[in-house]
């Protein structure tokens, strides 16, 4: 199932990152795109989204000195448009996949196509590896542990759930019972066409 190779990948990465757990630290992609194109773009998708979760800690500092704070929303907004382009690259990787399947007639459109629900996927992975932490920390109390392990259950559900309906969008789009539309992002705020702010400065 592609689900379970995506899960193995994103523990793979989540793992990877914390030997040093450091926002700074050099990227090395281990799969090779020209020979592991899916797995090169899930680990990129990933490590995009590791380092981001860091981000959003960090920013939240409320002694942040805001020289630092201006610093860090312009790496989130960065990461945003990196993560952004990543699952546009995932969708072009199915495109191409399914480009000689024909869809039935009655074939339906999901309600986002299959990188949008990866990128889902991405961020649980995070959140299962974080809520963990908390829910096993050991000078934390025993209520706040409990809280943590009872969400944690939560959110591994939401995994076995959401893996099993990105295994099935897949599936269907092969046998062409549903067929991929995909829409390019087009975020306005970055662009200094679109967003008046950045028209005005040029």
């Amino acid at each position: 199932m592609f689900s379970d190779k995506a899960n193995t990948i994103f523990q793979e990465v989540i793992k990877k990152y914390h030997e040093k757990d450091d926002v700074d630290q050099e990227f090395t992609n281990p799969y090779d795109a020209d020979k592991d194109l899916i797995e090169h773009l899930l680990y990129r998708k990933c490590w995009i989204d590791t380092v981001q979760w860091h981000y959003e800690d960090i920013v939240r500092d409320q002694n942040i000195e805001p020289e630092k704070a201006l610093k860090l929303k312009r790496l989130i907004d960065a990461s945003n448009q990196d993560r952004t382009d990543s699952v546009e690259f995932i969708d072009s990787y199915f495109l191409n996949k399914f480009k000689e399947v024909t869809p039935k007639e009655d074939a339906t459109i999901n309600s986002e196509s299959p990188a949008w629900a990866i990128d889902r996927l991405s961020i649980l992975a995070l959140k299962i590896y974080h809520m963990n932490e908390e829910a096993t920390r050991e000078d934390a109390s025993q209520e706040h542990q409990m809280k943590c392990k009872a969400k944690l259950d939560v959110l591994l559900e939401q995994r076995v759930d959401l893996s099993a309906a990105i295994d099935q969008l897949l599936e269907d789009i092969a046998k062409g019972d549903k067929y991929m539309k995909v829409y390019k992002q087009m975020k306005m705020y970055n662009d200094d066409e679109l967003n008046p702010v950045l028209r005005n400065n040029k």
